[in-house]
């Protein structure tokens, strides 16, 4: 990917707590798109959120387990981050609870590298 160019914002809306056989989801998924050489990912935690569940969750700070709403966020090309999505897609398919998952067009103005 370079600066100056057109590409894709892959988001993935799931909660903190979701699993992957023995691990956390997010971090499956962070993983696979390192794997997968993708130019970037983040993952977002929420204070406040609902999805199809109509259930809000919330962090307050006397909770012990954090059952959070979490984004991660994708970017790279159009068609990376669309062949990226159905080697996940099974995974999420698959999901006791549910996510929705969602893509953006947008323009990346600089990407670079640290020294």
């Amino acid at each position: 990917m370079e600066s100056n160019s057109t590409a894709q914002v892959l988001r993935i809306f799931i909660s903190s707590t979701d699993k992957y056989k023995d691990g956390l989801l997010y971090e499956h998924i962070v993983f696979k798109a390192k794997e997968f050489g993708l130019a970037g990912s983040t993952v977002f935690k929420g204070i406040l959120g609902y999805g199809a569940s109509s259930v809000i969750h919330s962090y307050k700070f006397w909770e012990v387990t954090e059952k959070l709403p979490t984004v991660i966020e994708i970017v790279d090309e159009e068609e990376k981050i669309i062949a990226f999505y159905e080697t996940i897609k099974p995974v999420l398919e698959a999901m006791r609870y549910g996510c929705l998952v969602a893509t953006e067009n947008t323009n990346i103005l600089l990407y670079k590298s640290g020294k």
